[in-house]
C-alpha cells in the first residue's frame, strides 16, 4: 500500500469578489517530492500555494496535511505555519534585522530557543545557503539573490515538513536567479518536500517530481517531469511550454 501524501487538496474553490480563481482544483504531494505549478499570469498558482498553509483559505474543498484535515480547522493556521516554510516572491525580510537575526526570530520567539543557539543555527544555515559571510548584514546591504537566500534560510529555520515558494526568483536581476535556484534544487536532491510556483523550466526539469499546469483557475495538466517534457501533455500545456522556451 503507498504511503499517505503529506499534502492533499480535493475539489479547492476560491473566489474574490465576483472572479472565480480557482475551479475544483485538486493535488496530492508525497513527502520527499517536489511539485512545480506552471501557468500564464493569473491563472491561480499563487492562489493556490496559498490555500495549503491559510494564508488564503479555500471557499470549499478539502485540504489534508499530515492527515489533518486542515481546511475545516484541526490544526490553528500559526501551528500550520511553523510546520510549512514559505518563501516570497520580495523576500519579506525585516530591514531591521542583519541577516542572521531574520533567521533567529522566529526560533527565538516561537520555540524559545535561546540566542546562543539561534545564532549557531542561523551560521549553519547561512552556510546551507552560501551566503555565510553575509550573516551581520542588513537587507539592504545584500543582493536581490542573496535575500532571497536568507529568505529560503529562514524559513528552514523552523525545521519545516513542506516549502511553498511563490515565483521566488521573478523580482530578481537574471545573474542572480541561478544561485536561488541553485539552493532550491539542492534541498529538492536531499528531500526536501517542496510545491514551486516558477517560470524557470530548467529548474522544473532538473527537480521537479512532477508538473501541473493550470490556466484560469484549474488544473488543466499533471505529468511526471520527464512525460511532461516530452510532450505528453494537452495542445495547450505544449503552447505554453514552447512560448516560455523560445
Amino acid at each position: 500500500m503507498s504511503e499517505k501524501p503529506l499534502l492533499e487538496m480535493i475539489g479547492i474553490d476560491k473566489t474574490f469578489g465576483r472572479q472565480t480563481v480557482l475551479k475544483n482544483c485538486s493535488l496530492t504531494v508525497q513527502r520527499g517530492e517536489t511539485v512545480v505549478l506552471i501557468g500564464p499570469s493569473g491563472s491561480g498558482k499563487s492562489t493556490l500555494l496559498r490555500c495549503v498553509n491559510m494564508l488564503s483559505p479555500a471557499d470549499s474543498g478539502d485540504v489534508f496535511f499530515a492527515s489533518r484535515h486542515i481546511s475545516r480547522g484541526d490544526v490553528p493556521a500559526h501551528k500550520l505555519r511553523q510546520r510549512i516554510g514559505m518563501v516570497f516572491q520580495n523576500y519579506e525580510l525585516f530591514s531591521h534585522l542583519t541577516a542572521a537575526e531574520n533567521i533567529m526570530l522566529a526560533p527565538m520567539t516561537v520555540l524559545g530557543m535561546n540566542r546562543i543557539d539561534a545564532r549557531k543555527l542561523a551560521d549553519n544555515l547561512l552556510a546551507k545557503v552560501r551566503i555565510n559571510e553575509r550573516a551581520d548584514h542588513f537587507p539592504d546591504e545584500l543582493s536581490g539573490g542573496q535575500q532571497q537566500r536568507v529568505a529560503i534560510a529562514r524559513a528552514l529555520a523552523m525545521k519545516p515538513e513542506l516549502m511553498l515558494y511563490d515565483e521566488p526568483t521573478s523580482a530578481l536581476d537574471p545573474e542572480m536567479i541561478r544561485e536561488v535556484l541553485e539552493v532550491m534544487a539542492e534541498l529538492s536532491a536531499e528531500g526536501m518536500t517542496s510545491m514551486v510556483v516558477t517560470h524557470e523550466m530548467g529548474f522544473a526539469r532538473r527537480a521537479a517530481n512532477k508538473i501541473l499546469f493550470m490556466e484560469d483557475g484549474e488544473i488543466i495538466d499533471r505529468a511526471n517531469t520527464s512525460d511532461f517534457f516530452a510532450g505528453h501533455v494537452s495542445d495547450r500545456a505544449q503552447r505554453f511550454l514552447t512560448q516560455i522556451l523560445h
